[in-house]
């Protein structure tokens, strides 16, 4: 009797083992899309040009349209609350780079998510540096004759435009300031689109923001940027010394872009969309747009990814508890 009821048991589990793999079988064949892939920032800046050039791709290799959908506003907040709310079946997904990921659970006390309990990461594909940059209608060329141009136009004249508020580039600010004793402020914006339409326009005369944000502009001869992060020169931009080379060292570890899933998404769902994006960036007329972007392209699978964000909120936490700041 037993024996009946056990092996009744066993063969109740093997179907239902079998049925839930059948399930994960068809969420993979057969995508119920399209794939919405959403960016916190509005159109016109660095990620939303990424996020389109990404999309157009892996439509052909996951056989549905993948379509950008910006959800600008808190420097991607409203984006991942919309992450951790969506379905975990693979059919939302979150372009991002370390701010919203890493920076925003340091510096903003209830963000509505936390990204290691409500996210998995799906693939990193970049990484990138930030820069300084100057408007066109300031005089200096480069970083050197910024720090004298700032120094002699005194006080107001140090207002330097960052695209979000407590971001990496706003810290940036304080810290380049007081290492070369000049009275900067931050201008925080809602993205980068907004804050190099200033820029352009000569209503603030410098910003901090990632090379991708910048290149476009840099080459068109409307903005100079005059410093870039990192352990390295920019193979876009071979001219610009780093900030380490200037003598202002600590900043080399360099943030990411990847591509986030809701907790819950199913492994092989998650596998399928890995390889997607590996197979895409490895594209060379893809790598090739990328690098000219900016980026160092490079794909990382979900544990590297997930090991590198790990790592790159670590280092920030530490930087910005000694800067003082609060979270708000």
């Amino acid at each position: 009797m037993v024996q009946a009821c056990w092996g009744g048991w066993v063969r109740k589990l093997r179907r239902a083992a079998v049925v839930a793999s059948l399930l994960t079988v068809g969420l993979v064949q057969a995508q119920t899309g399209p794939v919405k892939l959403m960016v916190g920032f509005p159109p016109g800046g660095g990620s939303d040009a990424i996020a389109r050039i990404l999309a157009d791709k892996l439509k052909d290799q996951l056989g549905v349209a993948v379509l950008v959908e910006n959800k600008a506003g808190a420097g991607g907040q409203i984006a991942a609350q919309a992450l951790k709310a969506a379905a975990p079946d693979g059919n939302t997904l979150f372009l991002s780079h370390d701010h919203t990921i890493s920076i925003l659970p340091l510096v903003v006390k209830n963000p509505g998510f936390d990204p290691h309990k409500d996210f998995v990461a799906v693939a990193g594909f970049a990484t990138f540096v930030n820069a300084l940059a100057v408007s066109g209608g300031t005089p200096a060329k480069s970083m050197t004759e910024y720090v004298a141009w700032v120094k002699k136009q005194g006080a107001g004249q140090g207002t330097v435009g960052v695209p979000a508020p407590a971001s990496v580039p706003e810290f940036l600010v304080k810290v380049i300031g007081q290492h070369y004793k000049l009275d900067l402020q931050a201008a925080p914006y809602r993205g980068s689109a907004p804050m190099m339409a200033d820029m352009l326009g000569n209503q603030i005369n410098a910003g901090i923001g990632s090379v991708p944000d910048f290149i476009e502009n840099q080459k068109a001869g409307k903005i100079r940027v005059v410093a870039v992060l990192g352990d390295k020169r920019q193979a876009a931009l071979p001219d610009v010394p780093t900030f380490a080379e200037l003598g202002l060292a600590g900043f080399e570890d360099v943030p990411y872009y990847g591509i986030f899933a809701p907790k819950g998404t199913p492994q092989a769902v998650l596998d399928k969309l890995s390889g997607a994006v590996a197979k895409v960036v490895a594209m060379p007329d893809v790598h090739a747009r990328l690098t000219t972007m900016g980026l160092t392209v490079g794909y990382m699978s979900s544990q590297q990814l997930a090991s590198r964000e790990l790592a790159y909120s670590q280092t920030w936490a530490r930087i910005i508890k000694d800067s003082g700041f609060k979270a708000q």
